[in-house]
């Protein structure tokens, strides 16, 4: 099939977040199938990234939209009704780029990364069109406005989070709608009544973050990874340190706490401490889990499936986690990662973990078979292929 991935960043380097999927969907796929891509870059080193990608793709398209043409845009839609991330990544360029492709080149699907890249092709009805949310970003906001903010910013987040709510129906414009957990889909179809969502899990790559090799003697390195710029990563390590470390260095006090994620703000960074380190930007992620004695992601709003448990669990390391993103992964508490939501359960989780080996040995074997059989990238592609096929057959 000729395929195209609209996209809202470029993806590359496959890191985290959006870039990490939209990459490694492509890597397994190329070989079956011609793939082109049509994407944004947002600053002059996202253009550098294009003839790594035209290792995956046959054609690769950037559409430069610097981020402050994207705040002036925010801005001047204020009393718009569409949410401000649809409005951040709106432009005429990218339709006109976009229009002439779709005249030139006959696509027999099309997958659209994100609610962003909705409008663009919400009403070509003619087109085989997949609709990858992933998350369930209404429910993200909900969850945000459990959290206590400051006047102004409980302000903006209730407004936006109407907007979404309000917003996510045109999923029903696609033939079909993609979320990344059995949590966000249970809740999309509850919420807007809709007959289209399909369940495309996120994924680990095996290669990179591989099974086997983990040491589970020590018993002194709690680990959390992630984007440090990125709001629920922020709350999740500040409430952790603040609220969950002492308990367990009251009880085991040679044990520290690494953040390890690109782009750290003030806040996070303040953090660091004798037994806290805040590292900054990490290229082999798979080397510091491999430190780690037990992998915490005790976020406490965000929807999904969180990438930084999945690669832990891969690896063998023992997580314990919030219940955030835990109802996407299928399994019971214990299977490769333990579900807390009060935090003294949370830390005596993870003292428990940190106080016997075996038990650590045991959860984390647990969760790479886990994996291995569900989260693997090969077999999330997989189950991409099966849907764009599906839509496909129908135009």
């Amino acid at each position: 099939m000729k395929i195209l991935f609209l996209a809202n960043r470029v993806p590359y380097p496959p890191y985290r977040g959006d870039k990490l999927k939209i990459y490694n969907l492509a890597k397994r796929l190329k070989d079956r199938h011609e793939l082109y891509l049509l994407t944004f870059a947002q600053n002059e080193e996202d253009l550098q990234y294009k003839e790594e990608l035209e290792k995956i793709f046959t054609e690769v398209h950037f559409i430069y939209l610097p981020k402050w043409k994207s705040a002036v845009q925010c801005l001047s839609g204020a009393w718009s009704s569409k949410p401000l991330q649809v409005l951040y990544f709106q432009s005429s360029e990218m339709q006109t780029a976009l229009d002439a492709l779709l005249q030139r080149v006959h696509f027999d699907a099309i997958h659209v990364q994100h609610l962003r890249m909705s409008p663009y092709l919400a009403n070509r009805k003619d087109l085989a069109r997949i609709l990858d949310l992933p998350d369930a970003f209404s429910l993200y906001w909900e969850r945000r406005k459990t959290v206590k903010r400051g006047l102004l910013t409980t302000i903006f987040e209730n407004i936006e989070q109407k907007r979404v709510l309000g917003y996510e129906p045109i999923l029903k414009e696609y033939d079909m709608s993609l979320v990344c957990s059995q949590e966000d889909l249970e809740y999309m179809v509850k919420t807007h009544h809709t007959g289209n969502m399909r369940l495309l899990p996120n994924g680990v790559d095996m290669s990179t973050f591989k099974a086997g090799n983990h040491d589970y003697c020590p018993n002194d390195t709690i680990l959390f990874t992630g984007n440090m710029d990125y709001a629920p990563n922020v709350d999740a390590v500040v409430y952790f340190t603040e609220t969950i470390l002492p308990a367990i260095r009251k009880e085991m006090p040679h044990v520290r706490f690494i953040i390890a994620g690109q782009r750290p703000v003030p806040k996070v960074q303040e953090l660091a401490n004798d037994h806290v380190e805040v590292t900054g930007f990490i290229k082999d992620l798979a080397a510091v889990y491999n430190t780690a004695s037990v992998v915490v992601a005790p976020l406490r709003f965000g929807a999904g499936t969180q990438n930084k448990v999945l690669e832990a669990m891969a690896m063998g390391i023992p997580v314990v986690c919030s219940n955030i993103g835990f109802g996407g992964l299928g399994i019971q508490s214990g299977e490769g990662a333990f579900m807390q939501t009060d935090p003294a359960k949370f830390a005596q989780s993870v003292i428990d973990l940190l106080s016997s080996e075996q038990l650590r040995r045991q959860t984390g074997e647990a969760g790479m078979q886990v994996i291995k059989t569900k989260f693997d990238w090969d077999v999330v592609a997989l189950t991409l292929e099966k849907y764009l096929e599906e839509v496909a057959t129908k135009h």
